[in-house]
């Protein structure tokens, strides 16, 4: 059984597709909450996951676990250790930060989080899952952009690059609710980014399965294998960014963007 979260995580991802229903909602639950899991008890966690505390203990067991004490403790591990590489600077910032502007205060945390999405990224995206997606927009006559909400900046941006670099492509952007008619024209000879985290953007999602309908090809940017833009994916990236006083960062998501465009680009200048 994974004693760090890191491999508790792979085995859940590996694990997502073939567990009952009930313990993959839990599971996913788990993921996006683990301070939750960390720190709640198991009748307040399963009250929020909308699960029985039983559901806990079967979960635990499943992943190899005795008991559901044994899997909290993977989880306060995680945590604790966040708390001596990003709370403390915090507190640590906060506590000398005489004769500072409390717009100074907050610019570093953000810059704080960003560096820490960005070195995440680094370590757990693999090169040739970046090369796989280049692969498949590559070859696409039109690439669709999907990603509403908070999402919705790293779509437009990715136009407008995609536009410069002489790349077809469509963002949907939802104006005037009109998101599944600029969608409509999809078809198997084109390919979907699309963009989403929790909460999920409800008409993202919507207009992604759309389109995998339409048999497009579909790469989705998302932060869980238990997000409903994953299972329609053809191949899906995952980014988990930092936050700072619950603002999350975009600074990864973003570098990842627009490597995807310029690389789109290269790749086809390369086949031209």
């Amino acid at each position: 059984m994974p004693r760090d979260f890191a491999a508790l995580k792979a085995l859940i991802l590996t694990r997502s597709q073939t567990l009952p229903r009930r313990l993959a909602q839990i599971a996913g639950f788990a993921l996006d909450n683990p301070d939750e899991i960390a720190f709640g008890t198991a009748a307040s966690i399963a009250a929020k996951a909308g699960v029985q505390p039983s559901t806990l203990v079967r979960l635990s067991q499943a992943l190899g676990y005795q008991g559901f004490t044994d899997l909290q403790l993977v989880f306060r591990s995680r945590l604790m250790q966040r708390v001596l590489n990003y709370d403390e600077r915090l507190q640590q910032l906060r506590a000398h930060a005489t004769g500072k502007s409390r717009a100074g205060l907050i610019l570093d945390g953000f810059l704080d989080s960003a560096e820490r999405s960005l070195g995440e990224l680094r370590q757990t995206l693999a090169p040739e899952r970046i090369e796989a997606a280049v692969e498949l927009l590559a070859g696409a006559e039109t690439i669709y952009l999907i990603g509403l909400r908070r999402s919705f900046p790293i779509t437009a941006y990715m136009a407008y690059v995609m536009g410069k670099l002489g790349i077809r492509n469509v963002l949907v952007d939802g104006l005037a609710g009109l998101g599944a008619e600029q969608i409509s024209f999809v078809s198997e000879r084109d390919a979907v980014l699309a963009i989403s985290f929790t909460p999920y953007a409800s008409e993202t999602v919507a207009l992604t399965q759309g389109a995998q309908a339409k048999s497009a090809r579909i790469v989705s940017i998302t932060d869980s294998a238990f997000s409903p833009i994953a299972p329609v994916a053809d191949l899906w990236l995952e980014i988990v960014e930092a936050n700072f006083e619950g603002f999350r960062s975009m600074a990864a998501t973003m570098a990842l963007a627009m490597s995807l465009a310029v690389a789109v680009a290269q790749r086809r200048g390369e086949e031209n």
